[in-house]
C-alpha cells in the first residue's frame, strides 16, 4: 500500500507507512524530538510544517477551534465528525502541507460506516493514517456507562486501528491508561500518545487538569507497557497540563516521551494572543503616548499574570543563578505562601523539588554533549558546591555524576 503526496512541481512523492516510520525513527535517533500538530485549517497546518512539525493531525476539534469554540465541541453532536474531517482535511490540510504525513482523526465508534471500506477511502484520499479521535476515552461517569451498555466502547476504536494497520496505514492511538496501551499495541498501533486530558491554558482552555507531575506519572505508566511490549512504538504526550514548551521539556525530562502533539497549545493559544495584541495595537493608534501607557496598565490589571507560568519561565532562564520562592513572590507582588500553593497545585511538586530536577536534567544534557569537568558542569547548573550537586544528582537519577558519565561513555562506544 502506498500514499501519494504531491509536492510543488511535476514530482510526485510516494510515501509508504514504512518510509514514514523510518524517517520519524531516524529523527528520534539523532535526539530530535518529534512534533505533531492538530490543525483545523490549512493555514495552521501550512505554518506548523514551516515551523518544523513532523506530521499533522486533522481532528474535528481543530475545526471547532477555528469557529471560536473549545475543543470539547468535538465530542458533541454538532456535526458528523468523520464527514467534517474528510471535508476540511482533504480540501485544506492535504493541499497545504503536501509532503508531510497527515493523520485522519477517525471516530471509530461511528456505526453508520463500513469500517474496512471507509478506511480504504481515507487511505485513497491521501491521508497517511488514522488516529482514534473523537474518543470515548475522554468520557467517564454515567454517560460512559450508558455508552458501553449500548455497545459503544473504546474497543471499537481499537478495532479500527487494527483494520487500518492491516491495510498498511500509519496508525496512531490516543490512550488514557496502560490497559488501553496494551490493546492498541496488540492491534498494531505505530504511535502511542498518552492523552492527559483537555488542554489547559489560554482563554478557552480548561481550568481543571492534572498537575504536571501527575501527568508525567500517567505517561510513565503507559510508556512502561510500550517498553515491555517488544514492539518499539513511538511514544508521545498530548494535552492536559502540557501547554507550553517548558511543560513539554518537563515531560521529556521525567518520562521517556519521544515527542509532543499539540492542538490548542499550538493553534488556539498563540492565535488568541496574537489577535488580541494586534487588534489592541490598531485600536490604540492615535492616542497620546501617555494614554497608551495607561491603557497598557489597565490591560495588565484586567488580565492577571499567570504566576506559575512566570515561575517556570524564570527558572528556565535563570536556573544557573540562586533562586528563591520569596524573591519570585516579591517580584510579582504576591505572598510567598499563595505562590507556593499555586505552584504545588499546578506542577504537583514543591518549588525546591522542581528546580532541583530542572538543574539535574540540564546537567545530564551537558554531560551528553560535552567533556567539561563535573565540577564545571555543577557550577553551570547552579551548584557551586560540588558535594551538594553530587548528592542531589544521585537522589534524582539513582547514580553518581561519575557513574552516569561512564554510562554515557559505555553507551556510545
Amino acid at each position: 500500500m502506498t500514499v501519494s503526496l504531491k509536492i510543488r512541481g511535476p514530482v510526485t512523492l510516494i510515501t509508504t507507512r514504512e518510509q514514514i516510520l523510518d524517517r520519524l525513527h531516524r529523527g528520534i535517533q539523532t535526539q530530535e524530538r518529534l512534533i505533531g500538530v492538530a490543525a483545523g485549517a490549512g493555514i495552521s497546518a501550512k505554518y506548523a510544517v514551516r515551523g518544523g512539525a513532523d506530521f499533522i493531525l486533522a481532528l474535528n476539534s481543530g475545526r471547532f477551534r477555528q469557529m471560536g469554540l473549545g475543543s470539547l465541541a468535538g465530542l458533541m453532536p454538532y456535526a458528523n465528525s468523520n464527514e467534517m474531517v474528510m471535508e476540511f482535511g482533504s480540501r485544506e490540510i492535504l493541499s497545504a502541507v503536501r509532503d508531510t504525513p497527515v493523520i485522519f482523526g477517525l471516530c471509530g465508534t461511528d456505526p453508520t460506516v463500513q469500517m474496512p471500506d471507509y478506511l480504504a477511502w481515507i487511505r485513497d484520499s491521501g491521508f497517511a493514517g488514522i488516529i482514534n479521535y473523537p474518543t470515548v476515552g475522554l468520557i467517564d461517569g454515567q454517560f460512559r456507562e450508558a455508552l458501553e451498555e449500548e455497545g459503544i466502547t473504546y474497543l471499537h476504536e481499537v478495532e479500527a486501528i487494527r483494520i487500518a494497520h492491516e491495510q498498511g496505514m500509519l496508525t496512531m492511538a490516543f490512550v488514557f491508561n496502560p490497559e488501553q496501551a496494551k490493546w492498541m499495541l496488540e492491534a498494531g498501533a505505530d504511535m502511542i500518545c498518552a492523552h492527559l486530558g483537555v488542554t489547559a491554558g489560554g482563554m478557552m482552555g480548561t481550568t481543571k487538569s492534572w498537575s504536571l507531575e501527575k501527568g508525567a506519572e500517567i505517561a510513565r505508566g503507559i510508556f512502561e507497557v510500550c517498553d515491555t511490549s517488544g514492539k518499539q512504538p513511538i511514544k508521545l504526550v498530548y494535552g492536559g497540563p502540557v501547554h507550553t514548551p517548558i511543560d513539554v521539556q518537563y515531560m521529556y525530562d521525567n518520562t521517556s516521551a519521544m515527542g509532543y502533539v499539540g492542538g490548542s497549545s499550538v493553534e488556539r493559544t498563540p492565535t488568541e494572543e496574537a489577535i488580541v495584541d494586534a487588534t489592541h495595537r490598531f485600536k490604540a493608534m492615535g492616542h497620546l503616548e501617555q494614554d497608551q501607557q495607561l491603557m497598557d496598565k489597565l490591560t495588565q490589571l484586567e488580565e492577571p499574570l499567570d504566576y506559575v507560568a512566570y515561575v517556570k519561565e524564570y527558572v528556565a532562564e535563570h536556573y544557573a543563578d540562586p533562586i528563591s520562592m520569596t524573591e519570585l513572590a516579591e517580584r510579582i507582588h504576591v505572598s510567598r505562601t499563595h505562590l507556593s500553593a499555586l505552584f504545588n497545585k499546578e506542577v504537583g511538586c514543591t518549588f525546591p523539588e522542581y528546580i532541583a530536577k530542572y538543574r539535574i536534567h540540564k546537567a545530564q544534557d551537558i554531560m551528553k554533549q560535552s567533556k567539561l569537568s563535573l565540577g564545571r558542569i555543577a557550577e553551570l547548573v547552579g551548584y557551586p558546591d560540588y558535594v551538594h550537586f553530587s548528592k542531589t544528582f544521585k537522589k534524582y537519577t539513582g547514580a553518581s555524576p561519575q557513574s552516569y558519565r561512564q554510562q554515557i561513555k559505555d553507551k556510545y562506544t
